[in-house]
């Protein structure tokens, strides 16, 4: 399940073969076993910022997010590995996600471009553009944050909303007045994605003949 980065025409996007090596490594982890290569080209030097999401769907069938790492400074691609690892063990909001839940889980890789800095709090749009947001707060407190482009439109958040969220999220707890909001320098960027439910994943080893 892929989906496009919107006003952009580039085919190197975030791709199935992608999330397969996510699983992989998470696999490896758990059965403490050799990590399988990866089925895509990887020799060539590129690098993006990217991000490896994972979550898992709850008694009532709704996503429930379980961990999300990347960096927003262009990495090797086989950096997705080290980036599944660390959302799935090593984020702090969260309990590491343990070998029982990876049935359930679905892994999503986005890959990051178009990158446009300097710009005011709400010079972007929901359902195309992903946030980081810098600012100094009124305690003279450096603070940033992100949200990659699907969580607005997920969430059901306005422009303004998403803005708020992210001050929140990047640790301020006065309240987000319009004084906050202009203090932000806001970078602006699009991304493709894929997701990968496990079921999804076990189907394609299987026709690969491969074991995992």
């Amino acid at each position: 399940r892929a989906r496009g980065m919107a006003g952009a025409g580039r085919e190197d996007g975030a791709a199935e073969e992608h999330c397969v090596f996510a699983f992989d490594a998470l696999h490896s982890h758990f059965s403490r076993a050799a990590c399988h290569p990866p089925g895509f080209p990887h020799s060539s030097g590129e690098a993006f910022p990217l991000f490896v999401t994972w979550s898992k769907r709850d008694g009532r069938g709704n996503h429930q997010l379980r961990g999300c790492i990347g960096n927003l400074r262009a990495q090797p691609i086989l950096a997705i590995k080290e980036y599944a690892l660390s959302a799935a063990l090593s984020d702090r909001r969260f309990h590491p996600i343990a070998a029982s839940e990876v049935s359930s889980l679905e892994v999503t890789v986005s890959l990051l471009a178009n990158f446009e800095a300097s710009l005011a709090w709400d010079d972007w749009e929901v359902g195309i553009h992903g946030v980081w947001i810098d600012l100094v707060d009124p305690d003279g407190t450096p603070r940033n944050a992100t949200y990659l482009p699907d969580v607005p439109p997920e969430q059901g958040w306005t422009v303004r909303e998403t803005i708020d969220a992210l001050v929140r999220k990047a640790g301020y707890t006065g309240q987000v007045t319009d004084l906050v909001r202009s203090l932000i320098r806001l970078t602006r960027y699009q991304s493709t994605l894929h997701k990968l439910s496990y079921s999804e994943y076990a189907q394609i080893v299987e026709t690969r003949g491969v074991t995992r």
